[in-house]
């Protein structure tokens, strides 16, 4: 995997990893999923819940990669610039921007509309 000297190196590539609607929905879902488990957690206060979060993202997350986009996920090569994108991405999919950003970085982008 290639090296980046900054998280802004890294999010194209990040989103060029992500380029399929279908994987970016099931990122979303996956990321969704860590807010409901930690909200849980706090409400019932079963902490138990704060470990079921990442293994449901992370599931939705390389389910997606594998038989969505067929690549291998960023988590592997950039463990905490993936986790900050995923957050990134999370965002601007709910702000409405994330076409924004990958019409920004991806020059061809016709599989991720």
């Amino acid at each position: 995997m290639k090296n980046f000297s900054s998280f802004e190196e890294f999010w194209p590539f990040y989103l060029q990893q992500h380029a399929k609607r279908a994987t970016r929905a099931w990122h979303f879902v996956g990321t969704s999923l860590v807010f409901v488990c930690l909200g849980v957690a706090l409400l019932t206060m079963n902490y138990w819940f704060i470990l079921l979060a990442p293994i449901l993202a992370y599931a939705c997350a390389w389910i997606s990669h594998y038989f969505i986009e067929g690549n291998k996920p960023a988590t592997f090569g950039h463990p905490l610039w993936a986790l900050r994108a995923d957050f990134r991405m999370f965002g601007s999919t709910l702000t409405g921007g994330i076409h924004k950003e990958l019409d920004k970085h991806l020059s061809n982008n016709k599989s991720a509309s």
